[in-house]
């Protein structure tokens, strides 16, 4: 069997009931998607598949023959993040990182169907997504962010409120 996990065809060796979550990070090595609850509830496994996102702890390898599947890694690069990451960074959307991907592809879902700026949207578009950490305000905020096309310059953290990257202590 053969999956195409950001773009590159993968040959799949474990049986066809392996969850899709246990494939990627066990025999693939991709390790964006995180192992929560592994019942469906907290959205740290959530990948895209054919661009919708699912809880790939749910999902038994077997019923994704030749599907597409994005997981973080294939957003972006560290060197070129893409927008809703860039969103989520200069927003301060993350503390642990635990829950970052599976909000981050649940975005991505969301923009790539047109998601505007709506806050009861974004709210609706992200349920079902538990972050312990940082609540939720910064994480709308980011994705609200994306959503109206905002761009950053990451070479900068919150402007007035922290020094530059490069410029040093004020």
């Amino acid at each position: 069997m053969k999956i195409v996990v950001n773009g590159a065809v993968r040959e799949i060796g474990s049986s066809p009931t392996t969850s899709l979550l246990f494939v990627l990070r066990e025999e693939l090595g991709v390790t964006g998607p995180k192992a929560g609850c592994q019942q469906g509830g907290c959205g740290a496994c959530t990948v895209l598949i054919d661009g919708s996102p699912r809880r790939s702890c749910l999902l038994p390898v077997g019923y994704l023959d030749g599907a597409e599947i994005t997981t973080v890694e294939g957003l972006g690069t560290p060197m070129s993040l893409a927008p809703v990451q860039q969103a989520f960074v200069h927003h301060y959307a993350a503390q642990c990182g635990f829950c970052t991907s599976g909000f981050l592809l649940a975005a991505q879902a969301y923009l790539d169907r047109g998601g505007t700026d709506d806050r009861e949207a974004i709210i609706e578009a992200l349920g079902g997504h538990v972050c312990r950490c940082t609540g939720y305000v910064k994480i709308i905020e980011a994705v609200a962010a994306a959503a109206r096309g905002d761009t950053f310059d990451l070479t900068t953290t919150a402007p007035g409120k922290y020094t530059t990257v490069a410029g040093g202590a004020r």
